[in-house]
């Protein structure tokens, strides 16, 4: 008994060391939520202070959008030309480069190097989400990473790009690498924290599934959901704490760099305590140091059960990988508008702007601060709830009441502000989608892409992670365009951009009601076989008109 439960202990303390690049996934996302105020003033207004600077400064800036671009164009290529056929790839990326180049053209190239109220909000916007390019990168090299590196070292890699992202986003003036201006210094060291959330992102849950036993599996793997919402949680209190009863010059001036700054505690403990964990089994097996996995195994599950283990690894890196459109477009499909319409509800946009939302509805720098712990808290609680019901009630209907009453509350909220009527019925409705959103959306999007994908083409789940990145980017950054928008403020008084993810959340409901199917109690062969059955379906219906 005293074995067994040694052998728990450990398995429980790996898990919590790899849960903090979970935790830190949650703060370094987070942290920006409560200086975009203090950023706005120290940057964008210090543009329009210093006139000499001011084209170099937005040169700049417009030079690490494209750059910025051109990687993320380059790295959804190398997806699509090594997993889908040529033609479906270049489709694909066609319409990915019309989209981008548009979408560049019309905010930023077409614009003079003058600080213009379109270019000042898109600068915002991309200052507050930029960090979710690196995050695109480090999803993206995750894979490869995990397989050269390995799962624990690539995590050693991802903390120590936290470190170095918290201190150059605090001083990035002082940190200075380029000739003149700070301003894309500061969006560089937060695409470095990105990366390193990317990283972390696939390879902390990574980490503790092949090295927790199979019968507590999914409950050590639902540690790292928790620490991301932990992370944030946590994050809230310290930028409240640093700001509580500060004058703005102060909070303007010094304390928003101790909030970026706060994050170089959790990176250095994580980044200490990673050498104290050991290399995965499947890891050292790949790399071919056997010796080494099975004293792994046998530590953590024991003698009797090291041997059965180390041959299903052994067994699993026989399994042939299939073309993505083995099983037609559907599932793929369906995979990516999952991502996509798990953004586009807007649940980062709270998130990320949540005080200044806040302090859009007449509050102060304090009180909105406390509001957004509440937020924070309302987040954490509900994903207890969804890890404790998906598994009883099922991932559709969850998801299905969670877009109703998302579209309800977003609505809601559109149209108190538009009555600008900002007082309790605009916190409540906020609360009530963002309970709505971490009850649905938020973890069970995860379990359905980890469930729909059959272990033969299971790399495409890489591209819909990318896509949900993607999409963050997209709905983070193009936020400030609508909800500081002179004319749409005069108009609609701040509730436009809520209507526009109400709509979302209603179409996501349609979505989800339509053509994702129900995974719960469903093996992952079970699964494999419902999409063979409608690939055949397809085929014969495509027969039949012929």
């Amino acid at each position: 008994m005293n074995q067994t439960n040694s052998k728990a202990k450990n398995v429980y303390l790996i898990t919590a060391v790899a849960s903090l690049g979970g935790l830190l996934f949650g703060y370094d996302t987070a942290v920006i939520s409560g200086a975009v105020g203090a950023l706005r003033n120290f940057f964008i207004e210090q543009i329009g202070a210093n006139t000499a600077d001011a084209q170099n400064i937005i040169f700049q800036f417009k030079t690490v959008i494209v750059l910025c671009c051109i990687t993320v164009f380059a790295l959804f290529g190398s997806f699509f030309f090594k997993f889908f056929k040529k033609q479906t790839a270049i489709i694909s990326l066609t319409v990915l480069f019309i989209f981008g180049a548009y979408f560049l053209f019309s905010n930023f190239l077409s614009e003079a190097n003058a600080l213009t109220e379109n270019l000042t909000n898109s600068i915002l916007g991309f200052m507050v989400s930029s960090a979710l390019v690196g995050c695109i990168i480090g999803a993206a090299l995750g894979d490869r990473v995990a397989n050269s590196m390995g799962r624990r070292n690539g995590l050693v890699l991802s903390a120590i790009l936290f470190l170095v992202s918290a201190l150059g986003s605090a001083y990035p003036d002082t940190l200075n690498f380029l000739p003149s201006g700070s301003l894309a210094v500061f969006i560089l060291y937060r695409i470095i924290g990105g990366i390193g959330v990317g990283l972390a992102s696939m390879l902390a849950p990574l980490y503790i599934a092949e090295m927790a036993p199979a019968n507590i599996r999914g409950k050590l793997v639902s540690c790292n959901q928790l620490a991301i919402v932990g992370g944030m949680f946590i994050v809230y209190f310290v930028n409240y704490y640093i700001v509580k009863g500060q004058a703005e010059e102060w909070i303007n001036g010094i304390g928003w760099r101790y909030m970026f700054l706060s994050e170089c505690i959790p990176a250095m403990l994580f980044l200490m305590l990673l050498f104290f964990v050991p290399k995965t089994p499947r890891f050292q097996v790949l790399k071919g140091n056997e010796e080494a996995a099975v004293n792994t195994l046998i530590k953590y599950n024991g003698a009797s059960r090291a041997t059965i283990i180390l041959t299903e690894i052994k067994k699993s890196f026989n399994i042939k990988k299939a073309p993505w459109l083995s099983y037609g477009w559907g599932i793929i499909v369906i995979g990516l508008l999952l991502s996509v319409f798990q953004q586009f509800v807007g649940i980062n946009v709270v998130l990320y702007y949540a005080p200044e939302i806040f302090k859009g509805m007449g509050m102060k720098t304090d009180a909105s601060m406390l509001q957004t712990i509440i937020v924070g808290a309302i987040n954490l609680l509900f994903t207890i709830v969804a890890i404790f019901t998906v598994d009883k009630f099922g991932r559709k209907i969850l998801m299905l009441i969670g877009s109703i009453v998302m579209a309800i509350s977003m609505i809601g909220l559109g149209t108190v502000l538009y009555a600008e009527n900002n007082g309790m019925p605009a916190l409540l409705l906020m609360l009530l989608y963002i309970a709505a959103f971490a009850v649905s959306w938020g973890p069970v999007t995860w379990v359905l892409l980890s469930e729909i994908f059959p272990n033969k083409i299971k790399g495409a789940m890489a591209v819909a992670v990318a896509i949900q990145w993607l999409a963050n980017l997209i709905v983070s950054w193009t936020f400030p365009m609508m909800n500081n928008n002179a004319y749409l403020t005069e108009v609609f008084h701040h509730g436009f951009s809520y209507w526009v993810y109400g709509i979302m959340a209603v179409l996501s409901a349609i979505f989800i009601w339509k053509f994702v199917p129900e995974t719960k109690e469903k093996t992952l062969e079970e699964m494999e076989g419902l999409w063979e059955i409608k690939k055949k379906v397809v085929i014969t219906t495509k027969k039949a008109e012929l």
